[in-house]
């Protein structure tokens, strides 16, 4: 059960002032959205996460601070974004206290509807697949580098809402079950299962 309040919808930024480890799991269920600057509203439901912390040899924040993470070092609740293999981005939360680098990684969405009738698929992908992994999310949400450093609140450009009630009764009841294991596409912190996701949910990156 998840035990922070979460009476308002829209999740505030001490919401993250927490370990990684506890956040990312208490992430899935909750929406991310996404407000283009034309008004349109992109929503997804998080279904995927994936925990980076400090003194953890995978996380970017590791060896030093550089230009890149620097925002893994300041407050929690904001957006940090990065580029791998040139071409696709990661969108993660900054979590913990300033001065403790630490960040969840958002690895898949299951959109909503109305999200998804925005979106071009590729011939023979199915819908659900759309956001499943994280540079596909990035895609299908619009969030590029243009977006680091968003803060997470009403007004700004992004946002997350806390779990909906019958969601979190869902999980509560084991109708809704959350799997935890090792994290995707590393070469240190392997063994960390620092990874979590809906099982059997059509819209997850990778099972197992």
């Amino acid at each position: 059960m998840n035990l922070i309040d979460n009476t308002e919808p829209v999740i505030s930024t001490e919401w993250f002032d927490r370990s990684a480890v506890t956040i990312a799991p208490e992430l899935i269920g909750c929406t991310l959205a996404r407000q283009l600057p034309d008004g349109t509203q992109l929503r997804g439901l998080i279904v995927e996460t994936e925990a980076y912390q400090e003194g953890d040899p995978a996380c970017h924040a590791y060896r030093k601070q550089t230009k890149r993470n620097q925002i893994m070092f300041g407050d929690p609740g904001y957006v940090y974004v990065y580029l791998i293999y040139g071409i696709y981005h990661c969108v993660n939360v900054v979590t913990d206290r300033s001065g403790a680098p630490s960040a969840v990684l958002i690895r898949a969405l299951e959109l909503e509807q109305q999200t998804l009738s925005t979106i071009l698929l590729k011939p023979k992908e199915k819908p659900v697949r759309a956001a499943a992994g994280p540079g596909k999310l990035c895609l299908a949400m619009q969030i590029d580098l243009a977006l680091y450093g968003t803060k997470l609140e009403l007004g700004q450009a992004m946002w997350l809402e806390h779990r909906s009630t019958d969601w979190q009764a869902k999980l509560d009841t084991g109708s809704i079950e959350l799997t935890q294991t090792t994290r995707i596409g590393l070469t240190q912190g392997v063994e960390l299962p620092w990874r979590w996701y809906v099982k059997g949910c059509q819209a997850v990156s990778k099972f197992g």
